[in-house]
């Protein structure tokens, strides 16, 4: 296996490749993300004193048109303890290698590879049991949804489920209408591409509410203004990912899903679209989310974006204020 090396976030940060089968497009890998605790100062541990995540490990999978890039987010989680581990998955940000169409996918069980690649290399079972370290799954939109398939088909492995806006619906009357069609063009022309849609106001609404005090760069290549095209054959493995939500899931592990308490309407630039998110119908998420298992929390933010922890201040507060209460909650009781 390829050594680790420093990552493009410097800092703390190092990034592996994981060398994965080849597809019709070529060599495939996936870039799994490392940033590790801290040492504990001698006096801590001639006091024995714990860090209350210190046998936890987290795995973190992005979103469509996106790539791993929080550093904050993963900084919530080594200042307690964990090791932070966030996956490119494979076309993806650090993945991507020239000749691949970007985020294509025709099967979401196809990532079964890329996060099992990810838990060797964290030193765990490729189903993500056989460790003595608790592993948390967080996943953002369609990193929520692929996260949220990959629990319930393996039950026992993940000892908790985090989801950020997880897009786990296609509001139902509107997917029932274009599954028929969206199958005929993915069978026929999985390459075709959708019409453009997205007008770049989610990117602009975080634009605008970036703070200097918690800075976040981006690299417009791996996280367009505008999302990557999507074609009909991942069209297709999404669709059929919310069908088998729909159906419910059976996720053993508590699960906690982090919304906006609103959604907002892309059409045109307002404000509005600062303080809402302008990506999924939140309340659908919200009802279907209670299908992933027999144990779910859903915490409703006022004024967050489709990525609650890239919000404006107060809602971005609100959310790692709510995170951490989840994860003491869970952590007391496990």
């Amino acid at each position: 296996m390829p050594d680790w090396i420093p990552d493009v976030l410097g800092d703390e940060f190092e990034q592996l490749t994981l060398e994965l089968e080849p597809d019709d497009q070529g060599p495939v890998v996936a870039t799994l993300v490392r940033a590790l605790p801290a040492p504990q100062s001698w006096w801590d541990r001639l006091r024995g004193s714990r860090l209350l995540l210190e046998d936890v490990d987290v795995l973190y999978v992005h979103g469509w048109s996106d790539y791993f890039f929080q550093k904050r987010l993963a900084r919530f989680w080594t200042a307690r303890g964990a090791r932070f581990f966030a996956l490119d998955l494979r076309k993806y940000g650090r993945s991507l290698r020239a000749g691949q169409t970007a985020g294509y996918i025709s099967d979401l069980s196809t990532y079964d590879e890329d996060i099992a690649a990810a838990m060797e290399a964290m030193g765990r079972a490729v189903d993500g049991a056989a460790s003595g370290r608790r592993l948390v799954l967080l996943g953002h939109s369609t990193g929520g949804l692929t996260l949220s398939l990959w629990a319930s088909r393996h039950p026992g492995g993940a000892d908790a489920v985090i989801l950020n806006s997880p897009w786990l619906e296609f509001q139902l009357p509107v997917r029932a209408a274009i599954v028929p069609v969206v199958e005929l063009q993915a069978r026929l022309r999985p390459l075709e591409v959708a019409p453009q849609v997205d007008l770049g106001f989610y990117t602009r609404a975080q634009a605008e509410v970036a703070d200097p005090d918690d800075p976040v760069e981006v690299n417009p290549d791996w996280r367009p203004a505008q999302s990557m095209a999507v074609h009909a054959g991942w069209f297709r493995a999404i669709l059929a990912g919310h069908t088998q939500v729909a159906a419910g899931l059976s996720i053993t592990a508590p699960v906690c899903v982090l919304l906006s308490a609103r959604s907002a309407t892309p059409t045109r630039w307002s404000d509005d679209l600062t303080r809402a998110d302008s990506v999924l119908v939140v309340d659908d998420i919200a009802r279907t989310a209670l299908k992933l298992g027999p144990s779910v929390t859903v915490e409703r933010i006022e004024g967050a974006l489709h990525d609650v922890f890239l919000s404006r201040h107060e809602a971005r507060e609100d959310s790692y204020r709510r995170l951490d209460r989840w994860v003491r909650g869970w952590r007391a009781s496990s």
